[in-house]
């Protein structure tokens, strides 16, 4: 059987899955009547089998451009749309998706948005267990449904094209109508949503209609410990496309065996939905990161009606700039496709693409064969205006931040993030784990509890991994998948792990709660205490140890980061870990004059989640906590010793002084780092020099001898030398002169202050007045 009968057996599981809840939801148990929204065999009726992210264009110009107002291909839905908010589903208006509805006395809402955000319910925080009850069952009597309604005109060109509505993430549960016909249901939020809208839609002006759950059987799978807010919260759009076209690809761009030359394997789904044989073409252009053309291919086959196809292009690109979180080189994949025996236009679409190998290997994480730490944290996408609706602007801030504070790795914690934020960690270079939003942490872990091993939740777990990895999967900082989060362990994730294993075996898969056993590729344990990492790291194991959660980022915390960190640097087992968390999840209140971040129950869901989300390395307008400056000098990548001065040796001023230099980078040498060297007292400096053009490799060492001026030491006076590591030229986001790192050695010298001769001191009298002692 070959690869491309493969593939087609992959997504036929996948659509199994959907066969089986349609079944479900037709053949009902006998006296029952049920909701979908609270059934959980029913998490998918009609809606598109998951692909990559991409957008068709027109040509090769607009394509690397990458504007969607600019596509022919893409009509944005975003913008004002007609909203009616009720408390439960009984209360919804039944017959709003019908055109002759009258919504004139409806409010208008911004799509994307988080209804609650806008005045419409409140804002609930709770760690977990926020729906109580069996699970799949929701209260009726509290169960906000947010209804939609936007018109649209179609452009008059696309009368012979397939069209399908994006949804980017939209939950808990959404149900879509066209021009009043159903198209179809979906749960899960945080991936998209999507629809082939072709039959329902007419020329002219056109009528979409949405309602929204607020929770949903789906909502037990999305129990985190987060703000739970409701609504569209990413791009809704439509896209067009030709009878016959490229649905889908998969570009696993690594590295050979030296790790010198790419490996591109290329996979290309077509898919015809004409009722004629066709044949597709694809056009493959990569461009290098200078924008040169290192690769021109064509691949060509045929695909029946109703069918579809996987088409193959391997080819060997010589001495590639290999793609890591240090070396971010971007290499630009242009694919035009079009279809011949079908009236088709061509279409080109644009991906960004690293190469690079992520492999375990002597139980070591490594990239492109070197092993790598992770200084990494979760990252909760918050905005204290937004709520859940991430502008790009503010995705750039956070980038920006964490480069300034020496983190280089996120876990999406615990959902996928917007897709452009993996774009943008591309680009900068981000290490990622990708997540899954999988957690039932309300309905417990025990092996009687946990859904983690009931037969009947297994499809919306695969659904769930199956969609993440589908969209994601061609992100060079995807290094990791994970399954989930706090969710306990059984049938289901073993489940998962098969599926992602065949689907994208270049990539390791992970799960906390799966702790050692076989369905997980690293231990990956939560606020593991160092001793344990001590015990993880005394014997040769056959997986590294990665903290998914640690160092609780919550008040005056991360006092013993550098506990854990001299450890890891000291142990290769060890890789490094995620901090708990990234942002505090706090909203601004105006109150008697004044202004605070209100968090817990100050905006009326009394649930009882206190401060608790409040535990961020930075504030919720992104102002670093107190607590971010540690991490920034932990997660330095250089690190400085200076044993003449620490060592009890009888230093003078005068004598110079030997500092070993530590590279802790795993790709880059320091050559584009200067060392600004200081002698100071008190404030004032009494020397300065700086040593240029610092040669030490990676993971290297080096020593390096500063000559210190002589001066006269004060009585009572403290002496300092100071080294500062400063950037040299721009390093991606960060600008020239930025500081990486930073050492400061307290100088062994010392001459007290002069005694104060007593005898000369004035007499002191005593008097008591009462309780009072006066002297």
């Amino acid at each position: 059987m070959g690869y491309s009968a493969g593939k087609r057996a992959i997504r036929s599981r996948y659509w199994l899955i959907s066969l089986t809840v349609v079944m479900g939801l037709l053949i009902p148990c006998p006296g029952v009547t049920q909701e979908r929204w609270q059934d959980p065999g029913v998490f998918n009726v009609n809606r598109e089998a998951p692909h990559a992210t991409y957008l068709p264009y027109g040509d090769r110009v607009g394509a690397l451009a990458g504007k969607p107002d600019a596509s022919p291909f893409v009509l944005s839905l975003n913008g004002p749309w007609r909203f009616a908010w009720v408390r439960t589903p009984g209360e919804a208006a039944p017959d709003f998706q019908q055109p002759a509805f009258q919504d004139e006395d409806w409010d208008e809402l911004e799509v994307p948005s988080n209804w609650e955000m806008h005045g419409y319910g409140v804002r609930l925080y709770r760690e977990a267990g926020v729906l109580q009850g069996p699970p799949g069952i929701v209260d009726s009597t509290y169960n906000p449904v947010g209804s939609y309604r936007r018109w649209f005109d179609l452009p008059t060109d696309w009368d012979r094209l397939q069209l399908f509505l994006h949804m980017g993430s939209v939950g808990s549960a959404v149900e879509v109508w066209v021009n009043g016909e159903e198209v179809g249901y979906s749960q899960g939020s945080k991936v998209p949503t999507e629809f082939n809208v072709t039959p329902y839609l007419h020329a002219g002006r056109n009528l979409l209609a949405v309602r929204v759950w607020r929770w949903s059987d789906g909502s037990y799978l999305e129990d985190v410990d987060f703000w739970r807010l409701s609504g569209m919260e990413r791009d809704v759009f439509l896209y067009a496309k030709p009878d016959l076209h490229l649905r889908d690809f998969f570009a696993r761009a690594t590295l050979d065996d030296a790790y010198t030359d790419g490996v591109l394997s290329l996979e290309l789904e077509f898919q015809n939905l004409g009722s004629t044989d066709g044949t597709g073409t694809a056009e493959v252009e990569l461009l290098d990161p200078l924008g040169q053309t290192v690769l021109r291919r064509e691949v060509t086959g045929s695909v029946g009606p109703g069918e579809s196809e996987v088409f193959h292009l391997t080819d060997t690109i010589p001495g590639v700039f290999p793609w890591t979180a240090e070396t971010p080189s971007l290499y630009t994949l242009l694919i035009t496709s079009r279809g011949e025996g079908i009236a088709s236009p061509s279409q080109v679409i644009s991906r960004r693409i690293g190469f690079r190998t992520v492999e375990i290997i002597d139980g070591l994480l490594k990239v492109n064969g070197t092993p790598v730490i992770l200084k990494g944290v979760n990252r909760h996408e918050h905005s204290p205006w937004d709520g859940r609706v991430m502008s790009e602007e503010l995705m750039l801030q956070d980038i920006r931040l964490m480069k300034e504070l020496n983190i280089n790795a996120v876990r999406t914690s615990h959902y996928p993030n917007d897709p452009r934020w993996l774009e943008l960690a591309d680009e900068h270079g981000i290490y990622l784990v990708d997540e899954a939003f999988v957690e039932s942490h309300g309905t417990g872990h025990h092996p009687d509890t946990t859904l983690a091993d009931r037969a009947e939740w297994q499809g919306a777990h695969l659904d769930r991994m199956q969609r993440m990895v589908e969209r994601d999967k061609n992100h060079p900082s995807v290094i990791l998948w994970s399954m989930g989060n706090e969710a306990g362990d059984g049938e289901n994730f073993r489940a998962m792990y098969r599926w992602a294993k065949e689907r994208d075996p270049t990539r390791p898969v992970v799960y906390e709660m799966t702790d050692l056993r076989d369905h997980t590729d690293v231990f990956f344990p939560m606020y593991a205490r160092v001793h344990v990492l001590r015990d993880y790291a005394s014997a040769p194991r056959a997986r590294p140890l990665i903290l998914c959660e640690y160092a609780h980022a919550m008040g005056n915390s991360l006092g013993n980061l550098t506990a854990y960190w001299d450890l890891i640097y000291a142990e290769p087992q060890l890789q490094g870990g995620f901090i708990w968390d990234w942002v505090d999840q706090a909203f601004p209140v105006e109150r008697d004059g004044g202004s605070y971040w209100g968090y817990g129950d100050d905006f009326g869901g009394k649930l009882g989640g206190g401060n608790f989300s409040i535990n961020g390395l930075v504030a919720p307008d992104r102002k670093l906590n107190p607590h971010a400056w540690e991490v920034r000098k932990v997660y330095q990548p250089v690190s400085v010793t200076a044993p003449a001065l620490t060592d009890g040796s009888d230093w003078v001023p005068g004598d110079p002084v030997t500092v070993g230099i530590h590279n802790r980078f795993d790709f880059l040498d320091l050559s584009n780092l200067s060392m600004r060297v200081t002698v100071s007292v008190l404030d004032s400096a009494l020397a300065t020099s700086e040593l240029n053009d610092l040669q030490v490799p990676p993971h290297g060492w080096v020593d390096a001898t500063l000559e210190i001026p002589s001066f006269v030491v004060e009585p009572g006076r403290e002496y300092f030398l100071a080294l500062e590591f400063r950037l040299e030229e721009d390093w991606g986001i960060l600008p020239a002169g930025h500081t990486l790192a930073w050492e400061q050695f307290r100088l062994p010298v010392f001459s007290p202050e002069v005694g104060v001769d007593v005898t000369k001191a004035g007499k002191i009298t005593e008097r008591r007045e009462g309780q009072r002692l006066i002297l």
